[in-house]
């Protein structure tokens, strides 16, 4: 027992060490803060009387002729002390100068005046200026010396007198009587003694033995009490004798400015329960003794500015309730833990109140409160680890809700300590997650979401009403962090629980208020954006844990549906205000977290697009889950939101609801054509089909005074017919397969048609938008008219379709330069080119025939090489240059790749044998030697056309194609041809290589004019 108490002895050495360092550097600050404050003092003084010597001082010299300039005006530095205190022994010098001055007036006056004589007679002489101040440096051996023995002698005084009492305790030594008298007696001789000695000389003693007999005064009485149950030493009489040695002992430090009586007090208060613990608990009594304990603290600390007082005092009071907790906490005694921590939250928070009031708050009284407050946080961390606390949230979080709000009122009393009020949010949300995961079930469902819910309103709406009540104190993006971690918490329960009540989306519901409202009032659409994500999710979650019956579906259409029209209507309505407070106090604002929102016209396109496209993809992952052979539901709540889509944009004249509009609608139905499409009910689909491509094709024509400058919307109308027609041709050929589906684009053709003549008749001709809208159409129509011959054809025509289309595009585009029509004509061209040239399996469209050459190579390269020459004439300069790049050289090229292919396809199809196109160089002298004759002949006549039209490209081409062939005579067809054959190729190929170099000679030897590039 005695080794136990050595080591206590010890431990609260190491533990007074560092307080009375802390003590003495405290001490320390403030008298260099009192210097500090009367050395500006005296500089200030100083300074005034300066200037009133300045401005009182006025020369009498009478004029004379001579004027001297005006001085420039000199800004007067504060004077420093050691300056302004050295300056007075100069007067005699100044003095014997104005007996020797000459009868000229000086250009500045040296006479004194009186008044600055006077100032001078009164200040005493200075031999030498004053040193700076200096911390004078700690005498460690006087320290030690006399103050920290005296400190650990009544240190050891006290606890041997508890020792003895201990002993004589368990001994029975002393009757319990005699006992508390001695005690007595003996606290109240050292009080009265060091009150005695209370005087400069012996200060030390004296506050020693005053802290020592105050310890001795709260040991006797508590174990009066709590040991012998005295009488006369009740439940009240023992707490009001506590109160009267608490307030002696704290009036005592105050009054002879004693910290040691204050820091040793703490010490004994705090050691006094522990010491004489009888190992019964007594909650009440233990607690209010600390509770009055610290109430003297934070008195004595306010007083005396010995601002580490409360923080040591928090740290005892938490010291005391993990041991209180530690012994004799349980599930029984949870509410007296609550009354407890609810007690010293609001003892600490008085004291917040209190130094803020009185303007003395400092950083130990904000830690101090901090410590109380978030270890209630830190003890609802242990409630969740007994089980039979965790299935009851009501008291778990009640101490979360305690800690929290004090939290809250004290950043409303100190703005700048924002960060608290974050990491309490943060630290209830992480309780609520880990209490979710643990104990979460149907029962404790309504507790669950009403948390979440209080939560995320204190949390969300408090730094708005802070920055309300004071403007530039605190920021609000943090208000909009918590809706989105109160959906996140409700994506739990959608997770865990095998049944979900419909509570769970009236929670979700007032998360999104809660988010808009958020967003109304700081001007921002984050908070917007955030819980609309959220919403999905949650929604998704759901659906995807729905059984693949059907017995959910009214359900699932009615939520999404109904949240649909929510975000639509809030995010029209939060949009309209957000803008309107932009416009308004746009430097008052709160900007958005992402700049392009704070763009007028964007943001009012974007939050509804948002809302639009979201119910969207809900409604496809109804169909990935559930098997809905029958659309009708789906499409009907897809043609419900295409409405209000429509509607919107009509309402707000925005360009950018309409495509997305259609591209979530094309999503849905592709998706649910893919899954579920059947063609015994597929006349449901084709109607659904045809409404949609008829309700966006018709849409800007019904309006077309709304969007008269709207490109985007007639853009849309324009693509729809072309974007749904895959599903409709695909529906058509499965319900009425027929041998004529070339008429259907045909019949899809009118309607862009008749959208044309519309145009070319109601649009003014000075609308900005016009060429526009005709180039939309006009290809459209095109494209309808050149897609009747794949359609019909199939295989190969859908090559030649992309051609002849590309080729339309192009022309149109010459008509009505659009460069939209020019790029995508390029494209298609560029397609129709790598399927025939680049795709080998084109040569297995067809079982080759027995008719040679006139065969479907021929129209095939043909039309498609025409395509390209037409498409190259029609982008004729200045209309050829495309992303800085002249293409009509490039189409040029590819046309006459494909007639070289077309060359050496048709020689290939005449020498093969049976069913299938070979190519082979060897073997065959007759098909060797047409390969030969006709790449020479096909040489020569690009060498014809490259001189010709004077074009060096064409006849790099020539000359290339002919050196080719010629290495082919000489190093192949002279090794393997017959005489015969070699006889017919070497003229032949001679002839036309001469022919050539005629040519070169006749019409490019001499100076050529200037060529086309």
């Amino acid at each position: 027992m005695e080794l136990i108490f050595i080591g206590l002895l010890l431990l609260l050495f190491l533990i007074i060490a560092p307080i009375v360092a802390l003590v003495r550097s405290s001490r320390l600050s403030r008298e260099m803060e009192d210097l500090q404050f009367k050395l500006r003092s005296a500089e200030t003084e100083l300074l005034k009387v300066r200037r009133l010597v300045e401005t009182l001082q006025k020369p009498e010299t009478p004029p004379t002729e001579f004027t001297a300039p005006p001085p420039a005006e000199e800004t007067i530095p504060a004077p420093h002390l050691e300056q302004v205190v050295s300056h007075p022994p100069i007067i005699s010098p100044v003095a014997e100068q104005t007996k020797s001055a000459p009868e000229v007036p000086p250009l500045f006056p040296a006479t004194e005046p009186p008044l600055l004589a006077k100032i001078s007679e009164t200040l005493p002489p200075l031999s030498q200026p004053p040193t700076p101040f200096k911390t004078p440096a700690i005498n460690w051996e006087q320290f030690m010396g006399v103050k920290l023995f005296a400190w650990i002698g009544g240190l050891a005084l006290f606890i041997g007198v508890a020792l003895f009492l201990k002993y004589s305790f368990e001994h029975d030594l002393v009757p319990p009587v005699l006992r508390a008298t001695i005690g007595f007696v003996a606290g109240f001789g050292l009080v009265i003694g060091g009150v005695l000695l209370s005087n400069k000389k012996y200060t030390v003693t004296s506050h020693t033995l005053c802290a020592t007999g105050v310890v001795i005064l709260y040991a006797v009485t508590f174990a009066c009490h709590s040991v012998y149950h005295f009488a006369l030493f009740g439940q009240i009489s023992t707490f009001l004798l506590m109160a009267l040695i608490t307030a002696t002992a704290f009036l005592l430090a105050v009054r002879m400015n004693a910290i040691v009586v204050a820091v040793l007090g703490m010490l004994g208060g705090f050691l006094t329960p522990v010491l004489l613990s009888t190992g019964q608990d007594n909650p009440f009594g233990l607690f209010a003794y600390i509770a009055l304990l610290d109430a003297g603290l934070i008195a004595v600390a306010l007083h005396r500015r010995w601002h580490f007082l409360t923080l040591a005092g928090a740290l005892g009071t938490v010291i005391m309730q993990i041991g209180w907790t530690a012994k004799f906490f349980e599930v029984g005694k949870v509410y007296v833990a609550l009354g407890i921590f609810g007690t010293f939250n609001l003892l600490f928070l008085a004291a917040f109140y209190l130094a803020n009031r009185l303007g003395r708050l400092s950083d130990w009284m904000k830690g101090a409160s901090l410590l109380i407050f978030f270890f209630t946080f830190a003890f609802a961390f242990y409630l969740m680890s007994v089980p039979a606390l965790g299935l009851r949230p009501g008291t778990i979080f009640a101490f979360v809700l305690l800690a929290d709000l004090c939290v809250v009122a004290v950043v409303l009393l100190h703005a700048k300590m924002i960060s608290a009020h974050m990491v309490s949010g943060a630290f209830a949300f992480v309780l609520l997650t880990i209490w979710t995961m643990r104990f979460l079930n149907t029962s404790l469902l309504f507790w669950a979401l009403g948390l979440y819910l209080l939560f995320a309103i204190l949390h969300s709406v408090f730094p708005i009403v802070l920055q309300r009540s004071r403007p530039g104190t605190a920021p609000t993006w943090c208000a909009h962090l918590f809706p989105p971690l109160a959906l996140l918490l409700v994506m739990l329960p959608i997770l865990n629980l095998p049944e979900l009540s419909f509570l769970v989306w009236i929670c979700v519901l007032l998360v999104n208020l809660l988010a808009i409202g958020i967003a109304i009032v700081t001007a921002s659409l984050f908070a917007i954006f955030a819980v609309l994500l959220l919403t999905l999710f949650s929604m998704a979650l759901w659906i995807f844990k729905i059984p693949s019956e059907l017995t959910l579906l009214p359900e699932s259409l009615f939520l999404i549906g109904g949240f649909a029209i929510f975000f639509f209507a809030a995010g029209i309505f939060a949009s309209r205000k957000i803008l309107a407070k932009w416009n308004e106090e746009p430097k008052q604002a709160t900007p958005s977290m992402f700049s392009f929102l704070e763009n007028r016209e964007t943001t009012m396109a974007l939050l509804p697009a948002f809302s639009a496209i979201l119910p969207f993809l809900l409604l496809m992952m109804v169909s990935m889950k559930l098997p809905m052979t029958n659309p009708f539901p789906l499409f009907g709540l897809a043609l419900l939101l295409i409405v209000l889509v429509l509607g919107v944009a009509h309402a707000l004249r925005q360009d950018f609801l309409a495509p997305v509009g259609l591209a979530s609608v094309l999503a849905l139905e592709y998706l649910w054509h893919l899954d579920h499409f059947r063609p015994e009910t597929g006349a449901g689909p084709l109607g659904w089909y045809l409404v949609f491509t008829f309700i966006f094709g018709l849409f800007p024509f019904a309006f077309h005074k709304r969007f008269a400058d709207l490109p985007i919307t007639w853009a849309t109308a324009a693509l729809s017919a072309p974007l749904h027609f895959f599903l409709v041709h695909q529906t058509v050929s499965a319900l009425y397969p027929n041998n004529f589906m070339g008429l259907l684009p045909a019949v899809f053709a009118i309607p862009p048609l008749l959208g044309l003549v519309f145009l070319l008749r109601k649009v003014p001709a000075d609308n900005p938008i016009k060429l526009s809208q005709l180039a939309w159409f006009g290809g459209v129509t095109l494209f309808f008219i050149t897609l009747i011959f794949p359609i019909q054809f199939e295989r190969e025509w859908i090559t030649l379709g992309w051609a002849l289309e590309g080729a339309a595009l192009l022309w149109l585009f010459h008509r009505v330069p659009h460069p939209g029509l020019r790029i995508v004509g390029i494209g298609l061209l560029l397609i129709a080119f790598v399927r025939l040239a680049l795709n080998p399996a084109v040569l297995e469209y067809h079982p080759r025939t027995e008719t040679p050459i006139l065969n479907w190579y021929l129209y095939a390269y043909l039309v498609a090489a025409a395509s390209m020459f037409a498409g190259a004439r029609f982008l004729a300069a200045p209309r050829d240059i495309v992303f800085g790049k002249k293409v009509t050289p490039l189409l040029y090229s590819l046309g006459t790749i494909l007639l070289f292919l077309l060359v050496n396809i048709q020689i290939a199809d005449y020498f093969s044998d049976g069913r299938t196109l070979t190519f082979q160089f060897s073997g065959n002298f007759a098909r060797d030697m047409t390969y030969t004759i006709a790449w020479a002949l096909f040489a020569f006549a690009l060498l014809l056309i490259g001189i010709l039209k004077r074009v060096p490209g064409v006849r790099y081409a020539a000359v290339g194609l002919l050196s080719l062939t010629l290495l082919k005579l000489f190093f192949h067809d002279l090794a393997h041809l017959k005489q015969l054959y070699r006889i017919g190729a070497l003229i032949s190929v001679a002839v036309i290589a001469m022919l050539a170099s005629f040519i070169y000679q006749k019409f490019l030897s001499s100076n050529p004019v200037e060529e086309k590039e």
